[in-house]
């Protein structure tokens, strides 16, 4: 077997299994899940229709490269959102979810052959960047969140030394699982950082389309364009339908940036059989073309989260996010794995601790004290578990702070 296999850890929802598996929920209320960010609004009719009419498609086998109108797909969708202009044919590439993606373009990154060989993430993070980067061969590094700063991720945490061995950089705006939106001037950085060590930036993007003020999330092309970087020279974007159009079981979406970067990762996944079946890009042409679903979609959210984020924020530190469906919460006494296990047998709610997001880092895990909830399932349950869990917040801090 693979010895690098040994380096992976436990995914974090196994670990929040093995952690409560001790415990009886309470049988008096219905259990109410927070933990998996699994979108659970309607697929849109669109989709549906669109897969059924794109079935005479599984009598051929179809191109790495997805076919020319899915990938102009792509760069309209670009061009409407970003104000963006990709080259169709050498600049975006089909991919099955931004999940596979993302680890396998470490694979095609990394030269595991040169000493010290790096890949930096944020931390807390997405564990598929750790688990691409161990199992391509390289070293981890990580910038920890600062809370001070909503949530941004503090690159100055990582030396000169570090930053000369990297090469390959994740990054996920709208942030998961704190929903932080970079800013132009940090982009500024890591490009500056990318042209001086040579480093690829791979930007997670896939909650770019839920967000919750006037102005929608700067994306990682349209920030190298502001930046003068028309050639997207060392980046390549991630985004999905998963989150924007309802369809996670779809595994549908693509990347996008350096023509060279995309040249390399086709060579990659036409070798590692990763075409996108012509059912699935049928229903993801008609996805990426329509907007009146995602604009509908979004408003779900919103009105979710502008009723649920007051009940929480009445017993928890917590505040709407720049954009994401998850609430990132500090707990009193900050215990967020004992805070999950007494809500857990209390109250019948599942929430997923902080720290088993992040890793032990610069002296500090940034998730602990912490807990994520993904607000996926409809108003009314999100309610009722933000209200069991304000109830229970409150009676914790009363033992906690009783004599």
């Amino acid at each position: 077997m693979n010895p690098l296999l040994g380096k992976l850890h436990p995914y974090p929802f196994e670990r929040l299994r093995e952690l409560t598996r001790d415990i009886t929920p309470n049988p008096a209320l219905r259990p109410i899940g927070l933990g998996i960010g699994e979108p659970r609004h309607a697929t849109p009719a669109l989709i549906e229709e669109a897969l059924m009419a794109g079935l005479k498609g599984l009598a051929i086998y179809p191109p790495t490269a997805g076919e020319p109108r899915l990938r102009e797909a792509f760069a309209g969708w670009i061009q409407r959102r970003y104000g963006v202009v990709v080259d169709a044919a050498t600049q975006v590439l089909p991919v099955g979810g931004s999940r596979e993606a993302l680890f396998a373009i470490a694979q095609t990154v990394v030269d595991a052959s040169r000493p010290g060989a790096t890949v930096v993430c944020p931390n807390p993070f997405y564990q598929i960047y750790e688990g691409a980067a161990l199992l391509a061969g390289a070293e981890v590094a990580f910038a920890n969140s600062d809370a001070s700063r909503n949530f941004a991720a503090d690159w100055g945490q990582i030396d000169a030394a570090t930053w000369a061995r990297t090469q390959l950089l994740y990054v996920c705006s709208p942030g998961n699982p704190t929903g932080a939106v970079m800013p132009l001037a940090e982009w500024e950085q890591l490009f500056a950082l990318s042209d001086q060590h040579g480093f690829v930036i791979a930007s997670d993007e896939c909650y770019s389309e839920i967000y919750f003020r006037d102005q929608p999330p700067l994306g990682g092309l349209e920030a190298a364009v502001q930046l003068g970087r028309s050639d997207f020279r060392n980046l390549i974007t991630f985004t999905s339908l998963s989150k924007r159009s309802n369809v996670p079981g779809l595994r549908s979406g693509f990347v996008a940036g350096d023509a060279a970067i995309i040249k390399n990762f086709l060579l990659y996944r036409t070798y590692h059989g990763s075409a996108m079946s012509p059912v699935v890009q049928n229903a993801s042409v008609a996805a990426w073309n329509d907007e009146a679903h995602v604009v509908a979609n979004r408003a779900l959210y919103r009105t979710k989260f502008a009723q649920v984020t007051p009940v929480l924020a009445s017993a928890l530190d917590v505040a709407l996010p720049d954009a994401g469906f998850y609430l990132w919460a500090a707990v009193p006494g900050g215990d967020d794995i004992g805070f999950a296990r007494q809500l857990l047998a209390q109250y019948n709610v599942v929430v997923l601790p902080g720290s088993l997001l992040a890793r032990e880092a610069h002296h500090h895990n940034p998730g602990s004290g912490r807990i994520r909830m993904a607000l996926v399932a409809g108003t009314e349950e999100c309610l009722e578990a933000a209200h069991r869990i304000a109830e229970f917040t409150r009676s914790l801090t009363r033992s906690l702070t009783t004599p």
